[in-house]
């Protein structure tokens, strides 16, 4: 998710520069802010009745199925909390640039494209892993701000991320990864996500989690750690290896690519009423999983392309 928001933040300066303050505002909380209004007011609460109704034969009062009742959070219901933070991180943004920045002339993007050299970034993913572990001593892993439903225990490294985007696209840092560079850490993502399981064996993982969510445990200290240098290495790996092998479009990319937001967005009641008609199919789990998922995906991303048709749709979606 930290990938997700790195990459949204390389299109937030341009989109900045190129509006002004005031268009770039009515513009993200008309993308953002709308759709999550709608599914944490309105989608959201409905999948939750058809939910209870059809598991327990039963509709419970209206008032509990509204954000802030029994199941939901205020506001950033389901998977809409990313866009809910992500609409916090750019109004943070625009505030910023009002203050400190209000006039012309626009920061220029730098044709010194040079990518931080691999101590620099070794020192990041420490630092970061640093700051995520002494935020775990009070908020562990699993701990969720309830009412905004965000979980503060990543979120040292979606903040740090975020500003990574911001200053990529300034000094224009993507543009500037070598190829050996991307091989380089796209190998230590890997090796590190082998070395996942021995590490959680190791440090007791079979009997218990909780030294590794957070707390005085040195398990909290090396999850961190790991976590860190994955995040990283992975956001360095995978922008080489799409930019180096994924660089192109055929016919079903470019069907998927407009439709990406809104699957995203109808996933969660797709995938329920999905799971709520296999419920009663007697197969092995994983071959239900895989049978859900080959109904789910393209559905989602059909009902998103109808979605899409409808007037006004194009302007939020």
């Amino acid at each position: 998710m930290g990938f997700f928001l790195l990459i949204s933040a390389c299109f937030v300066p341009g989109s900045y520069d190129r509006k002004g303050a005031g268009h770039f505002l009515k513009d993200r909380l008309i993308r953002l802010g709308i759709p999550l209004v709608i599914y944490s007011w309105i989608i959201s609460p409905l999948t939750w009745v058809v939910v209870t109704y059809v598991t327990h034969g039963q509709i419970l009062p209206w008032w509990q199925y509204l954000p802030g009742g029994r199941f939901e959070s205020i506001i950033g219901a389901g998977p809409l909390w990313f866009v809910e933070a992500l609409l916090i991180f750019t109004v943070v943004y625009a505030l910023w640039r009002r203050l400190f920045q209000p006039d012309p002339p626009t920061p220029p993007v730098k044709t010194d494209n040079r990518f931080p050299s691999s101590k620099v970034i070794v020192l990041f993913a420490v630092i970061l892993a640093a700051v995520t572990f002494l935020i775990r001593l009070w908020v562990p892993v699993g701990w969720n701000f309830s009412l905004l439903n965000l979980q503060f225990p990543f979120f040292a490294q979606y903040i740090a991320l975020f500003i990574v985007g911001l200053i990529a696209y300034r000094r224009n840092w993507l543009a500037g990864l070598s190829d050996a560079t991307g091989k380089r850490w796209l190998a230590v993502a890997i090796s590190l996500i082998v070395l996942f399981v021995p590490l959680a064996v190791a440090g007791g993982a079979m009997e218990s989690d909780k030294p590794f969510r957070g707390g005085l445990y040195w398990q909290a200290a090396a999850y961190a750690l790991w976590e860190s240098f994955v995040c990283v290495s992975m956001c360095i790996g995978l922008t080489y290896l799409f930019r180096r092998h994924g660089n192109r479009q055929g016919r079903l990319a470019k069907f998927l690519s407009p439709n990406a937001y809104t699957a995203y967005i109808i996933q969660a009641p797709v995938i329920t009423a999905v799971a709520l008609m296999l419920r009663n199919v007697d197969v092995y789990p994983l071959l239900k999983f895989g049978l859900a998922a080959l109904i789910a995906l393209p559905l989602c991303f059909v009902l998103s392309n109808l979605i899409r048709k409808l007037p006004y749709a194009d302007r939020v979606l």
